[in-house]
């Protein structure tokens, strides 16, 4: 499968349940593609679960969600060994960490040491509980929400975990043409209970592959790293872009490139509306 089938397939597919959001749709998709992670940051009720569980059964990806509260614990999240007496010997349960597309619902509800407890899972791609580390599945996109609005009962994000994330999404509220489609559409069915995979995990994870061969020229990649040193200089910026910013940046721009047609990185931006550059 070519990325322009498998960008169209894929939205095509969402679209059917998530109305009015191929914008946000093909930014979790080049978060996917580049093999980073997501910060969806939006009002309560705009779709950001309905839109993850979509994009999981369009690509036949596992599942998981975690509903942060605050006396989740760590273990809640990576997994715990529990004693099996049957063997006489301890035996470690994974947790929903252990899944290809992982939903950190409210992730600021939860505690600092918690939300800690998915920094190496984020970068490393791995999880070492009790000094035993253990290899998460691929690909691994981290989808975490929380909402802008409430503040009470919350614990702000590390900049450590904030680095960690691709890409911040906002989805906004759909128009009132797209309103109306959607309780057209809700009225007698529930759209993702029927949705089928378009694509298959080896597609996607020979697509990633793919992304690392499209190429930036010598201009380009000089131009990305002035954009993020500028950030560290700027004096309205308290604490600029990092190293990893800048290559997520890198892995972005082919990532975007690939989605676009084209095999080739252009230091232009992208007017989702006009599907064109601008």
């Amino acid at each position: 499968m070519d990325f322009t089938t498998f960008a169209h397939s894929v939205q095509a597919n969402v679209a059917r349940v998530i109305i009015g959001k191929a914008e946000a749709t093909e930014l979790l998709l080049a978060a996917l593609l580049a093999e980073g992670h997501v910060l969806l940051e939006d009002v309560p009720g705009i779709g950001k679960t309905t839109l993850a569980k979509a994009l999981a059964r369009s690509l036949d990806c596992s599942f998981a969600r975690i509903q942060f509260t605050p006396d989740l614990l760590p273990s809640d999240v990576t997994g715990v060994n529990l004693y099996n007496q049957r063997r006489q010997e301890f035996e470690f349960r994974p947790g929903p960490t252990f899944s290809q597309i992982l939903l950190a619902d409210e992730i600021n509800r939860a505690t600092p040491r918690t939300q800690s407890a998915l920094l190496e899972a984020m970068q490393e791609r791995q999880v070492t509980v009790d000094g035993q580390t253990y290899p998460l599945p691929r690909p691994f996109l981290v989808l975490a929400t929380q909402n802008p609005i409430e503040l009470e009962g919350t614990f702000p994000l590390p900049e450590a975990q904030v680095d960690r994330f691709l890409m911040q999404v906002k989805l906004g509220y759909p128009t009132e043409a797209q309103e109306d489609e959607i309780l057209l559409r809700y009225q007698r069915a529930e759209p993702l209970a029927d949705l089928k995979p378009v694509a298959t995990v080896a597609d996607l994870l020979e697509l990633q592959g793919g992304v690392k061969e499209i190429h930036v020229s010598a201009d380009v990649r000089h131009y990305i790293v002035r954009v993020t040193r500028a950030t560290r200089e700027h004096g309205a910026v308290t604490l600029g872009v990092s190293p990893r910013g800048t290559l997520a940046l890198f892995k972005a721009s082919q990532a975007l490139a690939a989605l676009a047609g084209r095999d080739y990185v252009i230091p232009a931006l992208w007017d989702f509306a006009g599907k064109g550059h601008i």
